[in-house]
This record gives structure tokens, C-alpha cells and sequence, in this order.
């Protein structure tokens, strides 16, 4: 399976790190799921969900290492969103990177496979 991706504010991962485990952000308790995206979906999540945000990493997460907590669900026009359904183990990260912004204000995703 295939790395996913969240994109989280940054003092929200220093937390996580702290404690060990990632149990989501605001949205993702509200929704019951921690909301991923794949690789494809990168910019349109951070176009749409963290317009002009900075202070974000991009955690990227090993897919395999979720079990069956993980499911793959239809969102946005009927794309299948990776949707993790408890707490994301730290030892299930494989990468953390900066999220800036770039000078037109959208937000520079690095080379990352897919």
C-alpha cells in the first residue's frame, strides 16, 4: 500500500509527537475519522481545507501499517479518500515536512511518491 497524507498546523503534530500518538485534529474528532489524502489530492485538500494557513507539516504515513482501521471512502466528486478510523500510531509516520506557502499564496507540495 501506498503512503498517505495529512496536513496538520504545526504546534497540533508537536503535541502528537509529545504524547506519542496522533488523535486528530478538531475536524477529524468531529467527523470520527482522521481525514488522509493521497498524493493526487494534495493540492486540492490544501487549496480547499488550508487556504493561506501556514505554520502546517505534511505527515506522511506508511498506509499498510493502519490495518483495517484504514478504509478508502468517496468524498469530494466521488474520489476515494483514505479515512482512519482510531488514533494514528507515531510509529506508522514515515516523514514529516514543511507545508509553506508559497509567493502566490497556494501551498508547495514537495516531490513525494505516490
Amino acid at each position: 500500500m501506498p503512503l498517505i497524507y495529512k496536513i496538520c498546523p504545526q504546534p497540533l503534530w508537536r503535541e502528537a509527537a509529545r504524547e506519542g500518538v496522533f488523535r486528530g485534529a478538531p475536524v477529524d474528532r468531529r467527523d470520527g475519522f482522521i481525514h488522509f489524502s493521497t498524493r493526487p489530492q494534495l493540492a486540492e485538500t490544501a487549496a480547499r481545507h488550508f487556504a493561506g494557513q501556514d505554520d502546517l507539516v505534511l505527515v506522511a504515513v506508511d498506509a499498510a501499517a493502519l490495518g483495517s482501521e484504514l478504509v478508502f471512502e468517496p468524498s469530494r466528486g466521488g474520489d476515494l479518500f483514505p479515512h482512519l478510523y482510531g488514533d494514528l500510531p507515531l510509529s506508522a509516520v514515515d516523514r514529516v515536512l514543511p507545508l509553506p506557502l508559497g509567493p502566490d499564496g497556494r501551498h508547495l507540495i514537495p516531490e513525494l511518491p505516490e
